[in-house]
Parts: C-alpha cells; structure tokens; sequence
C-alpha cells in the first residue's frame, strides 16, 4: 500500500514522533529514541512527524541527532502555531510568528527544509489569507516543500486551500474519534488533500497494553482525559477487549485492526501512531499490508465508534482550541 502527500509516495503508516520527547510519562532515554527512530528508517517508514511544541523543542534536536544524516530517506513533517507559556496555552498563526518560529525549527532540526509545516491550530485572531501568505512566502523560499492544517474545521480548510493548495489535513481520527466525518473528510476527498490522523490508535488504548488509567504518571496527557477517568474508562476497557478478541480471531492485534480502520476510510488516508517500543514500531508498519477481511474492519467501526464510547476526547480547558466540528452531544 503506497500514497501521497503533496505527489511525494509515501509509506501509508509513518511516524508521531511526540511521545518520545513529551506527552506520555517519561520519556525514553536518548540512545533508545535515536535506535527506534534509524529502525524505523530501516524497515521502510519514510514519513516522520514532529511539532516545535514536543518537547519544548527536543523532539525536533532528537531527530536532528538521531536520522538528520538520513535525511533523503524520509519525509519531515513539523507545526508551528501552539504557544505554551507555564500553564498557559494559547495559538499564534501571525506571520511573523510562523516565520520565526519555522526558522527555529529548521535549525533545532539540523535542516534547511521541511517538506510538510503544519499549522497546528486554527487562529482565529488571524485573517486565514494572512497566514496562508506566510506559508507560501516560505514555500517560495525553499523552506518548506507544502503546508498543512491540524484541527481546523472543513469550512476553514476550504478557505485556506481557496488561497493557495494545501497539501495535508492532520486531524485526531480513530475508532473512538470521528469528528471528521462531520465534514473535514469528505472536503479533503473533494479537494485532493491528504488527510495524516494522528492518535489513530486512540492514544494507545487499542494497543491492548493500557488496562489500568490510574497507574499512569501525573505529567501523563491521559490523565487529564475523560475516556480515561474512572468514571469512563471501565466502560471503554470493555469495548476495547472486544475489539481486541475481534483481531484475535483474524491473527492481527488490536491495533493493526485499528490502524487499517483508518487507512480503509478514504484513499487519502494516512496514520502516524507514536510508540517508544520497537515491537509496536514494526507492529504498526506492517499493518497496512495485512490480509484483513472487509468485514472484520466494518465490525470494529461498530465495536467503538462514537455512539459507544464514553467521554469527550479532550477535557474542557482544551477544547476552545479545536476548531474541528464538534458533535451536537459532546
């Protein structure tokens, strides 16, 4: 199975770089990131994924000093946008801030161009032309091959690809996660625009490791997350062994049968779970080219979908920042 992201062919499953700087407990040791990322390079994946927010910068300097000498053999994807102060968050799109920021990255990253730079939220203090125009300033600067969005609504998207061809939309989409189906979907089909889902194995629940939330560590992201609270979490455990006993049946794991859910949702489909274990690494690769029957992929959809699952994705201080559609219920 092979797509594109902006005419480049790429590999349908790369790779969320974010956890092995930020976001899931404690991080990895240096020597262990640097091995998974050059395996990762080694059994085919060519699509890696960062954000000048993971890590405060390190997950950037990580693979500048893990794969930079690599770097024909990948496609680098990074964001810009998010802006962390302490305990406050907030989104910057200006142009002046997309343009400083993405030299930052470019140097963090040991590179002088980026293939995909994402715009990581939508900003809505800032004429969407306006921040198109920076991303196209770049483009003709040779520091960026092509630009893209992450959480923006289908209207927005729209708005910005009239200004100037996105290349890629990367929204959270799983099982468990569907709000692209209001409409972000069916826009990147109609206008040609990859859509990269990021979480796709719902932040490691249908990995068939995490059965117990509470064990988890403060600084953890899941902890803060209503699926995963004690209130919600007994209930989507339980979809979760079902899904997983569905995989059994078929000689998958839940997460590759999660994976190809995903990637079975449109041919612009691509997915970049994260992982700091080099068995889901390959795990996770090898799951675009599984023999999976169509009906047993139709089965999970209905397993955990959002009709089932409980809880919101996101708790309520995080929210505001999403602009992707939003269910009447949640």
């Amino acid at each position: 199975m092979q797509r594109t992201i902006a005419g480049r062919p790429l590999h349908p499953v790369g790779l969320g770089c974010m956890n092995l700087s930020w976001a899931y407990g404690t991080p990895p040791g240096e020597d262990g990131c640097i091995a998974l990322l050059n395996r990762a390079l080694d059994i085919g994946y060519n699509h890696l994924d960062t954000a000048n927010i993971y890590g405060g910068g390190k997950n950037e300097t990580l693979l500048k000093k893990a794969v930079m000498h690599r770097r024909r053999e990948f496609f680098l994807a990074s964001k810009v946008g998010i802006v962390v102060d302490g305990a406050k968050r907030g989104v910057d799109c200006s142009p002046a801030a997309i343009a400083a920021s993405l030299d930052a990255s470019l140097e963090r990253l040991g590179t002088d161009h980026i293939d995909l730079f994402y715009m990581h939220r939508f900003d809505p203090k800032v004429p969407i032309a306006d921040s198109v125009g920076a991303m196209v300033r770049a483009i003709e600067a040779g520091k960026i091959g092509a630009y893209g969005v992450s959480e923006w609504s289908a209207g927005h998207l729209r708005e910005a690809h009239a200004v100037h061809p996105m290349a890629a939309v990367q929204p959270e989409y799983s099982l468990w996660t569907r709000n692209v189906e209001i409409g972000v979907l069916e826009a990147t089909k109609e206008l040609g625009i990859a859509l990269v889902a990021f979480s796709p194995t719902g932040r490691g629940a249908f990995g068939g490791v995490l059965k117990d939330p509470s064990r988890l560590e403060d600084k953890d992201l899941r902890t803060k997350m209503p699926r995963f609270d004690a209130d919600n979490w007994p209930h989507n455990l339980k979809l979760v062994e079902r899904l997983a006993a569905l995989a059994a049946d078929h000689g998958v794991t839940p997460a590759q049968l999660a994976l190809r859910w995903v990637l079975e949702q449109g041919s612009n489909c691509h997915v970049i779970p994260g992982t700091t274990s080099v068995a889901h690494l390959e795990e996770n690769y090898a799951a675009a080219d599984l023999a999976i029957p169509a009906e047993a992929i139709a089965e999970a959809g209905c397993i955990i979908n959002h009709d089932t699952v409980r809880g919101h994705r996101y708790h309520e201080a995080i929210r505001p920042t999403i602009d992707t559609e939003e269910f009447e219920d949640a």
